[in-house]
């Protein structure tokens, strides 16, 4: 006799709906893996685009296209020319963290790069910019008082370039803001020597002002920091140190209205009232006008 598979009406319908989750679960991986594959264009497909995109000023769709080939094909023939256009369109994105962290892999990965200079200096003008991002396009910003650690940052870029590339494309500009930059840190340390002086802490205000004297002897902060500090000397009764300060202002700045016909120094009250000694070291504790 031959034997029968015998099949129960129970069994059927169980084995039909097995076969059919196998058969969508393969179409689905199937579909998945079409969808990679057409996702993933050729490398010089992404560049491309990318350079179209940059042309047109889209410099969204170019950061795309960058960072896709970027990610599938790292060491390709584009790659090197690839990061450096990263930098510049993210920089274009105002995406300046972006830009100096594209501009920073690039150096890492190329540091004998002939384009070294460039990732140096967008490195630094990123930084340079960093506080501002997009209100700059559109209201005006008070660049005194902006993050010293940026600035910081940007001027050592700046300043490697120069040294490293004196002869770059790029090394005039960066000379041209690194004195931008000095101006700005010297700016910086006024207002907060303002600041000081406005709240009567006029120690604080004598070493904002000094530190403009010593650090930024060069910049055109210098003959107000000499002012506040004639002032601030007499302040705190300091005469002789008051007499060499107005010295050099006099010497160095004869037409400032602090320089009286003289020689002598004008006292300048910044719009605060004198008060005692005794009173300004106690912060108003004790000393009050009259003691």
């Amino acid at each position: 006799m031959k034997s029968r598979s015998i099949t129960t009406p129970s069994m059927a319908p169980l084995n039909q709906v097995r076969t059919l989750l196998v058969l969508v679960l393969s179409l689905l991986l199937l579909a998945g893996c079409a969808s990679r594959d057409a996702e993933t264009l050729p490398e010089e497909e992404y560049y491309e685009q990318a350079r179209q995109s940059m042309n047109a000023g889209n410099f969204e769709s170019a950061q795309r296209n960058l960072e896709s080939l970027e990610t599938y094909y790292p060491f390709g023939r584009y790659a090197e020319q690839a990061q450096l256009d990263l930098i510049f369109a993210r920089y274009q994105n105002l995406d300046l963290q972006g830009a100096r962290s594209a501009a920073d892999r690039f150096l890492r990965l190329n540091p004998q790069s002939e384009n070294a200079d460039y990732a140096l200096y967008m490195r630094g003008v990123a930084s340079y910019n960093m506080d501002l991002g997009l209100a700059a396009r559109y209201f005006p910003i008070e660049v005194a008082g902006r993050d010293p650690g940026e600035q910081r940052q940007a001027f050592d870029d700046f300043q490697q370039l120069v040294n490293r590339y004196p002869n770059s494309e790029y090394a005039p500009d960066a000379r041209q803001r690194m004195i931008a930059i000095r101006n700005r840190l010297a700016g910086a340390e006024l207002e907060a020597a303002q600041y000081y002086i406005k709240r009567e802490a006029y120690i604080a205000a004598l070493n904002r002002a000094k530190s403009v004297v010593e650090d930024f002897n060069r910049t055109p902060a210098v003959e107000e920091a000499l002012v506040i500090m004639a002032e601030m000397y007499s302040r705190l009764r300091l005469d002789e140190e008051k007499r060499d300060t107005t010295r050099v202002l006099a010497q160095n700045f004869p037409e400032n209205p602090a320089i009286a016909d003289d020689g002598s120094f004008v006292r300048q009250s910044f719009g605060i009232q004198d008060r005692s000694l005794l009173n300004v070291i106690t912060f108003g504790a004790f000393g009050h006008e009259g003691d």
